[in-house]
This record gives structure tokens, sequence and C-alpha cells, in this order.
């Protein structure tokens, strides 16, 4: 596993939230304490499937300054490309894996005056974290979280009986919506939203945001993306001297460390820059799915992050 150190761990609970989501949790197999990490961490999960090794990134929804243990939820996605799947189906308790040290590219920014939490769906975990790290010295917050069901609320009523006065929970089937612009709007200066969900709305908090004149750096979001199928296409490794066919339901990077290249990532979700490679040659088409370069990088045609991004052409050379 390159970018973040291993830990071995066994898998101590397995707990079904509702019909898609279910919480896992994670301690030392040597019963030593595990690193600490800060609210907004994710730890990336080493799965052997038969002969695939799928690594998934969760986020931390555990208490920081909780070193026994660390927790993860997991929500299945049937139409995935199986990372999901296998933790909801084949991991149990006792089992022992492997994970990495927490990583951390959502962290609070504690120079905020309040913490305006915007979250959807399985977007909660991470600020399960971050409300955690609050409570430990009375940090300011308040949480919107949107759910498509009161059955699929995961830690809706726990937030709301704990936290009654912090946390506003909407339902989609009640068509109850988050009133953002008139939320950004009465925030007292120096807030920081921050979101976690859906790519949609991701994009709506941050062109609300943007629109209601906030200053980028308070704004915070983190979408880890899936990589997406796509046609079969061959690349060339220079320093390497390999040449690797990636297949239709596999990343580029995940054909790179399929050939045996110790190619670095610490999110394999294309927002953490940590995979950027440096195009030597190419002709054809790439098709650009990360957080990380911007609009005139992905034009120049110099850099792909391989953990998300394909190509669709002829040739393909990467200084790698």
């Amino acid at each position: 596993m390159s970018g973040a150190e291993k830990i071995q761990v066994k898998v101590t609970e397995v707990t079904p939230l509702n019909a898609l989501v279910t919480r896992f949790r994670f301690e030392a197999v040597d019963g030593s304490l595990l690193p600490t990490f800060s609210g907004g961490a994710h730890t990336v999960v080493e799965m052997q499937d038969g002969g695939i090794t799928r690594l998934n990134p969760y986020s931390l929804m555990s208490d920081p300054y909780d070193q026994s243990a660390y927790t993860i939820s997991v929500r299945r996605d049937d139409a995935g490309r199986g990372g999901s799947l296998f933790m909801h189906n084949q991991v149990k308790t006792g089992d022992e894996m492997v994970i990495s040290y927490p990583v951390n590219l959502f962290s609070l920014d504690l120079r905020a005056r309040k913490h305006l939490f915007i979250a959807g769906g399985i977007g909660i975990t991470p600020f399960l974290a971050q409300i955690h790290q609050l409570e430990h010295f009375n940090g300011h917050w308040e949480l919107h979280y949107s759910c498509r069901s009161e059955a699929l609320g995961s830690y809706a009523d726990e937030l709301s009986h704990s936290h009654p006065n912090k946390t506003h929970i909407y339902y989609d089937d009640q068509d109850q919506r988050i009133g953002l612009q008139h939320l950004l709007e009465g925030q007292p200066l120096g807030t920081h939203v921050y979101v976690c969900g859906p790519k949609g709305m991701i994009d709506w908090v941050k062109s609300t945001a943007e629109a209601e004149s906030w200053p980028a750096d308070n704004i915070h979001y983190e979408e880890f993306l899936a990589p997406q199928p796509g046609k079969p296409f061959q690349v060339k490794l220079a320093i390497s001297n390999k040449t690797i066919e990636v297949g239709e339901h596999e990343s580029l990077l995940e054909a790179m460390e399929r050939e045996g290249v110790d190619a670095p990532y610490l999110c394999r979700g294309g927002a953490c820059g940590q995979c950027e490679t440096r195009v030597i040659d190419y002709q054809g088409n790439f098709i650009h799915r990360d957080h990380w370069l911007d609009d005139n990088e992905h034009a120049s045609g110099e850099k792909i992050m391989p953990c998300v991004s394909r190509f669709e052409g002829k040739t393909l050379v990467l200084d790698h």
C-alpha cells in the first residue's frame, strides 16, 4: 500500500444501522493504541476480494481522542465496483484487515469562530468525528443534515438527542429542504462552512456561498470520487519501462498497482493530489474526473490523476 503506512486491525463490531448503512469498528491486532487523528480524517481500507485487491477510503467517525478503536460507516452501493458490497457481505466480527494511517484532507479550521456543517446522506460521517473534537473544548458548531427518509437517516436520532439545539434534520421524502441562502446570510463573521455529501449538494453549497461573497478560504468540502468505468486503453510508463492495459472496470492507478508499480496515493478519490502524474506524450483525449487539477491544467494535457481519470486514444506515455 503506497502513501500512508499500514495498520493491522481486527474487526470487533459489525452493526447494521439501516437498510443501506453498516458501521464497522476496528481495533489494533496487537492490542496497542491506534494513531491519533483529527476530525475529518479518513483511512483507506484494504479488501482482499478473491483475486482482486480493493482499496477504498472511508471517513473516520469515532472520537479522535479515543485511541482504543476506529469506526467507519459504509453505505452499500449495489451498482458500485464492489468495495461496499464486500464490506457488507464478507466482513464479519473477528476478521483481520489492513487499513492505512489516518490522512486528513477535510480538517477543521480552528481559526473559525463558528463551524457550519452541511451533510447529505453518508456524508454525515466526517462530521461525527469533528463534532466529537469540537465538544472537547466547547467549540461553536451547527449541523444541517439532509437524509432521504427517517428510515435512512443514519445517526439522525442520536445527533438530535445529544445536541438538540445544534442539529437540524431534513427528510427528502417529507419535502424538507435546507434554506441555504437564508442560512448563510445569517451566520456571524468568521464562520466557516463545511459540506460533505453528493456532488450536487457540494456544488450547490459552493456556488451559493460564492454568490453570497463568502471568502473561498471559509468554504470546505470533501467528496471522494469512485473511479468510473470506460473504454479499455493502453498506457506506457517511461521510467518503469512497462506497457499496461487498463481494463474497463479498473482505474489507471489500479492497473499500475496490478503490474507491480508502486504508485503514490493518499485518498484514491481525486482530491489529495498525491498521485498527480506528468504526461510525456499522448494522442487522444483525457477524461478528467478529479478535484485537484484546475481547468487550465486539464486543458493542457500535461497532467493526469490516475486514481479517477481515464484516457481515450492511441498513445499515452506517462512519467512513471
